[in-house]
């Protein structure tokens, strides 16, 4: 068991304060901190702490790969870690995105290749040939839009607008309320031309000013929320695309998780991010990044319907109350959240696979065979597959830790 020290990233639509308030420094930071990387991404690789230094985890990795992965991993997921485990502090909305499956990411990653696309090149849609299933957790009040809304509902909204231009664009959708109506629809508006988009957006965003001076109905959280958009990406079809979208509030412990497909944009909050260990991203707005439409369009899954909020599945047993699991199909990665109080001071992480443990409130003490580390806020530990059992013990009379481990389906548990 180690010290990990993570990968700091800075975005423009990060946060000066709240990542570096997790982990007890100044504030507010002298560029805006937008991602923690706790993982062996090749972009960004987290270090491990030793008494003579610090050394990237992939080199770790590549040096012992069966000590510190496993020989199940190893058969699995080949020599690398299949999980990426991250915090995010949003203090400005993401782009609008989503994330390919599996088959699309693997032949769009040989299709770039093959054509001599530069890895860093601004075109370039795949950094590597892996899905990106992720599950963001709250720390924090977290607000988010997340898959296509059900099409009968997005009708009302944009009938509630009461904007003459809309009509025509309305009619794509109440014609045929299904995944091929919002597909028409969606794709319409992302490629309008700039004179016709800049006749319509004026015009939405007014009947959505009019909309929230006169009313407290059902959709004034979405309405808004184009306003805020709007603000921040004067112009930008985005703003049209994310009157589409469900809106979500997490409250903090509650997750989201986003499967293939699935349009997204986070808005604000701070949270714990777990993913397939990828970078791939496909834009849809709301960013002066490249947009590839007809890629785009081939990755995004066009099912309207409500998206479900993730309660954790309280655990307990031998590895003690106060255990609480995030269930999702991703065979990559587990997350399970750690809450120590006066009923439950002593918690046991369980032997099997590599872990990464990150403290994000109070502080604990952790034990693995003869290893003791203390994991203040904002610290992190590595341990190894062939490390045993890990025991953890607050500090502090209320403590959080979170538990990145392999999916149980493919370690054997």
């Amino acid at each position: 068991m180690r010290e990990l020290e993570g990968a700091l990233r800075s975005y423009a639509w990060g946060s000066r304060t709240a990542i570096a308030e997790l982990r007890g420094l100044a504030t507010p930071s002298n560029h805006p901190e937008a991602e923690l990387w706790l993982g062996a991404h090749p972009g960004d690789p987290a270090r491990v702490i030793t008494e003579s230094g610090s050394e990237s985890l992939l080199e770790v990795l590549h040096r012992e790969p069966e000590r510190e992965l496993g020989r199940e991993n190893l058969e699995a997921f080949g020599e690398r870690l299949p999980f990426l485990l991250k915090l995010l502090a949003a203090e400005e909305p993401l782009s609008l995105q989503a994330h390919p499956s599996a088959v699309q990411a693997e032949e769009g990653f040989r299709r770039e290749n093959a054509l001599g696309v530069p890895m860093e090149s601004p075109i370039r849609n795949y950094k590597d040939g892996s899905h990106k299933p992720e599950l963001v957790v709250a720390l924090s009040r977290f607000e988010a839009l997340a898959g296509f809304r059900e099409p009968t509902r997005t009708v009302k909204l944009l009938r509630a607008l009461a904007v003459d231009e809309l009509e025509p664009y309305i009619g794509l959708l109440e014609g045929q309320p299904d995944s091929d109506g919002l597909r028409a629809l969606f794709t319409t508006w992302i490629t309008l031309p700039s004179t016709v988009l800049g006749t319509l957006l004026p015009a939405v965003l007014a009947g959505c000013i009019t909309y929230v001076a006169h009313h407290d109905a059902e959709f004034v959280t979405e309405i808004r929320t184009a306003l805020e958009l709007s603000e921040a990406y004067p112009g930008d079809a985005g703003v049209l695309a994310a009157l589409l979208l469900n809106r979500v509030t997490l409250e903090p412990g509650q997750g989201l998780f986003l499967a293939a497909g699935n349009l997204h944009a986070y808005l604000h909050g701070l949270a714990v991010e777990i993913m397939a260990n990828s970078d791939n991203v496909l834009r849809g707005g709301l960013t002066p990044k490249h947009v590839d439409v007809p890629e785009l369009l081939r990755v995004l899954d066009f099912v309207g319907a409500d998206i479900e909020v993730l309660d954790p599945a309280p655990s307990s047993g031998r590895s003690g109350s106060g255990r609480y699991e995030y269930v999702t199909p991703a065979p990559e990665f587990r997350l399970t959240r750690l809450e120590f109080d006066s009923n439950s001071t002593d918690l046991v992480v369980e032997a099997g696979g590599p872990r990464i443990l990150i403290c994000t409130e109070g502080a604990v003490t952790a034990t693995c065979g003869a290893d003791t580390l203390d994991l203040d806020r904002g610290r992190a530990a590595w341990i190894a597959a062939e490390e045993p059992e890990v025991h953890l013990s607050a500090r502090t009379p209320t403590a959080q830790v979170f538990s990145a481990v392999v999916g149980h389906e493919h370690l054997g548990r």
